[in-house]
């Protein structure tokens, strides 16, 4: 089974953290597995090109900045991830 690397990228804010919860329940639903951390330094997170969180990070590749998307979009974005890895 191929294994996502998916960072949350945010200081720890609300957003960020309930971005972070909408992951790993849409990585259970999908039946998906994935490494998830959830990024607080926030040299690391410039290091993505990042000027606003929450962000989301999948194999290195900035997926979603800005805002928590719905349950859908993420879903979309991390099944899409899923297949071309």
């Amino acid at each position: 089974m191929i294994s996502l690397d998916i960072k949350v990228l945010g200081s720890g804010c609300a957003n960020c953290n309930k971005l972070e919860q909408m992951v790993i329940n849409v990585l259970a639903e999908q039946n998906l597995d994935a490494s998830v951390t959830h990024v607080k330094d926030m040299k690391e997170i410039m290091s993505f090109g990042v000027m606003s969180t929450p962000a989301l990070v999948i194999d290195g590749q900035v997926k979603l900045s800005g805002s928590v998307p719905s349950k859908a979009k993420l879903t979309e974005v991390i099944t899409k991830a899923a297949k071309t890895s």
